[in-house]
């Protein structure tokens, strides 16, 4: 894999940015950057083009940034804001021809595959049914010549994934990463972190926890995502220790 380049396709929380019925200042602002849409990427090599997550603005997403194929997804795990855009995998079907596999560990599959049980059992003749083929991945394991590494994390009680495809590593919605965890992350040049909201949370990293374990971790680059509207951009990006950055929807990295 010769080079790497990564899209912030959405980095706000469970609820976007502007959540419904707020007026503070964050949800109020006419900054595009404190406008976010539920936490995804794409990954595009000189191979194959992998999406992070199908939130439910995946179809926004991908007509905003022009995503026009996609050749594998990896799933974090099996929340609402992370997998419920998963039927529009189907436009890129029509567009492919084929199915589209996607990885993710057996609690995330099987979830998956209840939820959206139809792509095998259609309820009806007719219509537009995905083709997506769920497996289940512990291991680092290979989508069409890349290498790609599940990282375990917390996400509270639910161990969730991670991943890291050569220099660059994704890490959401997490509260703890165990030392072996750490350990597989060594070595990066760009990492995206969890980073929720200025306050603790039960389940995920707040800026504060972020920070101190990017500093730990040494990475030259690091941007912070899944933010709530406790993060207003221009105020805590002048605050952020060099190296590091707050995502944004839209954002492009090449590593």
């Amino acid at each position: 894999m010769k080079h790497l380049r990564i899209t912030v396709l959405g980095s706000g929380t469970s609820s976007g940015v502007p959540i419904i019925g707020c007026d503070c200042p964050v949800c109020r602002s006419e900054n595009p950057r404190n406008k976010r849409l539920r936490s995804s990427a794409l990954l595009e090599t000189d191979k194959i083009n992998i999406l992070i997550d199908t939130p439910p603005d995946l179809r926004q997403q991908c007509l905003r940034y022009k995503v026009r194929q996609v050749d594998a997804v990896l799933y974090t795990h099996e929340h609402a804001d992370h997998i419920l855009g998963c039927d529009d995998l189907r436009s890129f079907n029509f567009l492919q021809g084929c199915s589209i596999p996607a990885y993710g560990n057996e609690r995330t599959v099987s979830w998956l595959q209840t939820i959206f049980a139809y792509f095998t059992n259609p309820i009806q003749r007719g219509g537009g049914v995905p083709k997506v083929e769920f497996h289940v991945v512990r291991e680092p394991f290979d989508v069409c010549g890349v290498r790609v590494v599940p990282i375990p994390v917390w996400h509270g009680k639910l161990e969730v994934y991670g991943y890291r495809i050569g220099p660059f590593a994704y890490v959401n919605d997490c509260n703890y990463i165990p030392p072996e965890s750490m350990e597989a992350l060594r070595g990066l040049e760009v990492l995206i972190l969890d980073a929720l909201r200025i306050q603790p949370h039960s389940t995920h990293f707040n800026l504060e926890q972020a920070v101190e374990t990017a500093r730990e971790l040494k990475v030259p680059r690091v941007f912070f995502t899944h933010l709530t509207h406790d993060i207003e951009h221009e105020a805590i990006s002048r605050e952020l220790p060099q190296g590091m950055r707050l995502a944004y929807d839209g954002l492009v990295i090449d590593v």
